[in-house]
């Protein structure tokens, strides 16, 4: 088995692509090894010493260092985890999420339809590609409340991807918004 690694936009996360399905159409994020349960994966990913967050994607695995960590060591024990978690045909996520509510009023249905849209079309393929993933969570009152995931939780160009970029592409299809807010679930 062959895993492929790239850096990301947050240089405390590689993003490792196994050549495999990883979560097909969903994503699982684990900010710590108690959020981790679910994941036999996660939770092995969590046991290295220095790995801070966890997110499992399409296709690919991110893994976020802390800051007393150098990958020199990390890499190669995040890379036979993996390889040992599917060499062993291990089920990635067990059990069903808890789903998560999301803050919309009955008559923005329309708005979030189409702001819904233009986030699973032109943002999340982008935002995949650099090793992590923009949750909807809400609209209220013109503001597109949204939680990142994966390298993009912490990476220190977040904050400018969500004004400049995101903010202003829904500001521009959608009239209706007047803003974007990053919230933490």
């Amino acid at each position: 088995m062959f895993i492929e690694t790239e850096g990301t936009p947050n240089p405390a996360t590689l993003k490792f692509l196994p050549g495999r399905d990883v979560m097909g159409l969903s994503t699982a994020d684990f900010a710590s090894a108690a959020t981790a349960g679910r994941s036999k994966l996660a939770t092995a990913l969590f046991a290295l010493p220095g790995v801070a967050r966890v997110f499992l994607g399409g296709d690919f695995i991110t893994v976020t260092k802390d800051d007393e960590t150098g990958w020199a060591a990390l890499k190669p024990q995040v890379l036979g985890a993996v390889m040992d978690h599917f060499v062993a045909g291990l089920p990635v996520i067990e059990g069903a999420e808890a789903e998560m509510v999301e803050d919309v009023a009955p008559e923005d249905a329309e708005i979030v339809a189409q702001i819904k849209e233009l986030l699973d079309t032109r943002v999340r393929p982008a935002v995949a590609g650099d090793g992590g993933d923009i949750v909807f969570r809400g609209y209220r009152d013109g503001v597109v409340k949204l939680h990142m995931q994966g390298a993009c939780s912490g990476c220190p160009s977040s904050s400018a991807t969500l004004k400049h970029g995101i903010e202003n592409m829904l500001r521009h299809y959608v009239p209706e918004v007047q803003g974007v807010e990053q919230v933490s679930a």
